[in-house]
């Protein structure tokens, strides 16, 4: 491990990825959007592949997947989740991900707004990055709809159908009450 952190200081940014792994690329993508150069160490290209993989698995804490692995000033930031909810989450307590003909995003919305929360709202066919960051959620949520997206607090929370049933269990209000998107 002590080898990624090394290489993970290297740089002001630094990206851990794979040659093979699109939501690596979707990252490397955002975080040069904001006019970062980040420093990528691609796994499958370097001589010590196996062992520096390890660590980075041990580093993120998850049994599959070791990329991608994001250092910001020299300190382990996360992976695809991670950086996401840093993207997104910190703009506004709730942050959803719409596209502006999707009727579940707009009940989403409602449904939160119901609560009194006042949610940031993205329409990712109104934006000009909106593609990318598209494919990324759907890379990142492993499925064909990338919308809704819902951050609250910060984290990503997920979809519809997490928030449904947040809903029906009685935690949305409670998840949001703990974010400070309302108040009692």
């Amino acid at each position: 491990m002590d080898m990624v952190m090394k290489l993970g200081a290297e740089s002001p940014v630094v990206i851990f990825t794979k040659s093979t792994c699109c939501i690596s690329h979707s990252i490397e993508t955002l975080i040069r959007s904001f006019g970062a150069n980040p420093k990528v160490y691609e796994l499958d290209k370097l001589v010590s592949n196996g062992e520096m993989e390890k660590a980075l698995v041990e580093l993120l804490g998850c049994k599959s997947t070791s990329v991608p692995a994001v250092f910001i000033g020299e300190e382990f930031v996360g992976g695809s989740n991670e950086i996401m909810s840093l993207n997104l989450g910190s703009e506004s307590p709730v942050v959803i991900l719409s596209k502006s003909t999707c009727c579940i995003s707009h009940s989403i919305e409602t449904l939160i707004r119901g609560f009194g929360a006042n949610p940031m709202v993205y329409e990712l066919d109104k934006l000009s990055n909106g593609k990318e960051m598209e494919k990324a959620l759907i890379e990142l949520l492993g499925c064909k709809s990338s919308v809704p997206a819902v951050f609250i607090g910060e984290e990503f929370v997920g979809g519809s159908n997490e928030i449904i049933s947040l809903n029906v269990r009685g935690k949305l209000k409670k998840l949001l009450l703990k974010a400070n998107a309302i108040w009692i």
